[in-house]
């Protein structure tokens, strides 16, 4: 595509050119990158200011490497000295990348029923449901997630460790699910998502909440900003919009969460709520929760299902409301909806059950919120005959204020507990343990008998291992599906399930070793 006509996209025109007289905006550009590293001859380099550097810093790289031109945030006096490449200055630099990023890979998003979902928990199940839902209806869905991606069947794993990707990288990735004739595409759309712009430009036809709790304060500073963020999904779905495909704009919120209240003046579309404690239009009723399963009645607005699920808890009831609403939104059979919910499998990573033989059960999950810690463990309390335990920690350079109401969970809801690290990335990592552990003796639990504080994870599990007896549960929470572990700023190998397995293996030889010949 030619320079000008991805220049054309910007909402804004720039603020200035920069040696624009060798700037040629008829040269076709070849690839878009914000990474200097990743550009490739021909190609429109992204300056792009970041939390550890700056792509400002990297244009004489990206000159280098054949860039035709940068375009980028306003440039100091000293930026603008000796450029090495034209450099087109815009105000938002952010919205920039999602303009140029949409007309490269030629708006795929407008070729698509685009269905965003947000909230501090459940994210990624609710997504997983709606597209398993669209199979099985006979659609061809793509899916994006902190977990897993799909095209039309075809599934991997996300090892990315973002989940909500950059705007070329998710435009990239529309365009992809459109050669494969996809025809629905369900992104997860995290707070930093919608507020960095990475998702802008999808053109959302449905928007979905799962709920609006205490997370990433570190980044939106205020409880009120968060909630912000998460309103930008809902302002984005357009009722005036009309892609020929046939999608219902609808917004899907949670009658139960306080979210329902703070997003409703959001939203210009119809509203399609759901809940099990209030009135809603797809309401659960007669909820039966057991330790292998789940059923439960949903009433809906012209009638009712029945519906029996593999998957546990109370808080999945709510999951799975969120998907039977966007299904029911787009006109998909009651029958399609149970036939699916009755086979799902669950994701990885959540509630996933590590068994090496061990007399004890062991659950790994995703659970890395003050909300979601509670709800995993009030589900596993009742499955537990003997003590329940959790091996947790909190991010560093992440939400400072969750760390003690982490500790103060804990204590409260189980016997024992570890607190390690979770992705300590550049900060203290004995310092992180300590402000959980701040909330964990509020309560008036005492470290060295009712918790330690152990930073190396794999430590700490073998450690939670040995405390274990039969009829106990050990939950391992906060990495759940995760492939690393940051530490500084180095990306290490990590896989809580891995690592289980191989403690619990030896876990099981040094009892075998230990078991007197009769």
């Amino acid at each position: 595509m030619q320079l000008e006509n991805i220049l054309a996209a910007l909402e804004q025109p720039p603020i200035h050119i920069y040696k624009a007289d060798q700037l040629n905006t008829h040269a076709d550009i070849t690839a878009i990158a914000y990474d200097s590293r990743k550009l490739t001859s021909g190609g429109l380099f992204i300056a792009v200011p970041g939390t550890h550097t700056d792509g400002r810093l990297y244009l004489k790289d990206a000159a280098r490497k054949g860039a035709v031109a940068a375009l980028g945030a306003p440039l100091t006096e000293e930026q603008k000295q000796d450029l090495p490449l034209p450099y087109i200055e815009v105000a938002d630099v952010l919205t920039a990348l999602a303009n140029v990023s949409c007309a490269f890979y030629d708006y795929p998003a407008s070729k698509l029923c685009t269905i965003g979902v947000t909230g501090t928990d459940g994210k990624t199940t609710v997504s997983n449901l709606i597209s398993a839902i669209l199979d099985t209806a006979g659609l061809r869905s793509g899916l994006m997630t902190t977990a897993n991606f799909k095209i039309s069947g075809q599934e991997w794993d996300n090892a990315t460790r973002q989940s909500t990707l950059e705007a070329p990288e998710i435009q990239q990735f529309l365009k992809r699910m459109l050669e494969a004739q996809v025809t629905h595409a369900v992104i997860e759309s995290t707070s930093h998502g919608l507020e960095l712009k990475r998702v802008h430009g999808c053109q959302f036809d449905v928007g979905v909440v799962t709920n609006i709790t205490h997370e990433h304060l570190d980044f939106h500073k205020t409880i009120e900003n968060y909630r912000r963020a998460k309103a930008r999904l809902f302002e984005m779905l357009d009722p005036e919009r009309d892609k020929g495909l046939g999608c219902r704009s609808v917004a899907v919120l949670n009658r139960d969460d306080v979210s329902y209240e703070i997003l409703k003046p959001y939203c210009r579309v119809p509203i399609l709520d759901y809940g099990i404690d209030t009135p809603a239009a797809i309401r659960a009723v007669d909820l039966d929760l057991r330790a292998n399963g789940t059923s439960f009645r949903v009433l809906l607005p012209d009638g009712e299902i029945m519906i029996e699920t593999p998957l546990i808890g109370r808080f999945n009831v709510s999951n799975c409301l969120a998907a039977i609403a966007v299904a029911y939104s787009q006109g998909i059979a009651p029958e399609v909806i149970a036939r699916t919910l009755k086979t799902v499998k669950g994701v990885s990573g959540r509630m996933e059950h590590i068994d090496e033989g061990q007399p004890f059960t062991v659950i790994v999950d995703y659970a890395h919120t003050p909300d979601s810690l509670g709800k995993v463990l009030s589900i596993l309390r009742p499955l537990t005959s003997g003590k329940l335990m959790v091996v947790f920690g909190s991010a560093g350079e992440r939400d400072l204020q969750k760390r003690p109401l982490m500790g103060k969970i804990a204590a409260q809801m189980t016997d024992f507990f570890v607190i390690t690290d979770e992705d300590p990335r550049e900060e203290d990592r004995e310092k992180i343990l300590e402000e959980i552990a701040v909330g964990a003796e509020s309560t008036g639990k005492k470290r060295g008998t009712d918790f330690l504080c152990i930073a190396d994870r794999t430590e700490a599990i073998a450690t939670a291992f040995a405390h274990a007896e039969p009829g106990d549960t050990v939950l391992l929470a906060g990495k759940g599906h995760e492939q690393s572990i940051i530490i500084g700023r180095e990306k290490l190998p990590w896989d809580d399930r891995r690592v289980a397995r191989e403690q619990l293996q030896q876990f099981n030889d040094k009892k075998a070793s230990c078991t007197p010949i009769s």
